[in-house]
């Protein structure tokens, strides 16, 4: 798969909220996961283990109101979107989470995934 074909069906995959068969079939064995510092997980490496992040991250969901993931942006080996969900979690919080997501591809699978949005309330200058 080129790297579009690689964006545009994640893309797809997140629109579903299928993370799981995206991590199947589309990332490396090898693949290091990057999330904002503060996070929980600021770096995983490897699909086991961000599988296993994945299915922690979705024990404390209760519902998945909605998904919307823009168009990717593609150049030689990275693409980027921007991801916006509603998200309720099982403690009873609703929350709105906006991140922008970089990837990038080598041999035709995602090799690294990085994560940007706020961990914490932006403070006010």
């Amino acid at each position: 798969m080129t790297v579009k074909e690689i964006a545009d069906r994640l893309v797809s995959l997140c629109r579903e909220a299928d993370f799981e068969t995206a991590y199947k079939e589309l990332y490396s064995a090898a693949v290091v996961s990057i999330e904002p510092e503060g996070a929980p997980n600021p770096k995983t490496e490897g699909l086991d283990a961000v599988l296993k992040k994945s299915e922690a991250w979705y024990t404390g969901v209760e519902e998945i109101h909605r998904i919307s993931v823009s168009e990717p942006l593609v150049t030689e080996d990275f693409f980027a979107c921007n991801m916006h969900m509603d998200i309720s979690f099982k403690q009873g919080e609703r929350i709105q989470m906006e991140e922008l997501c970089v990837y990038r591809v080598s041999g035709g699978k995602i090799v690294l995934e990085q994560f940007f949005y706020e961990t914490a309330p932006a403070e006010i200058a």
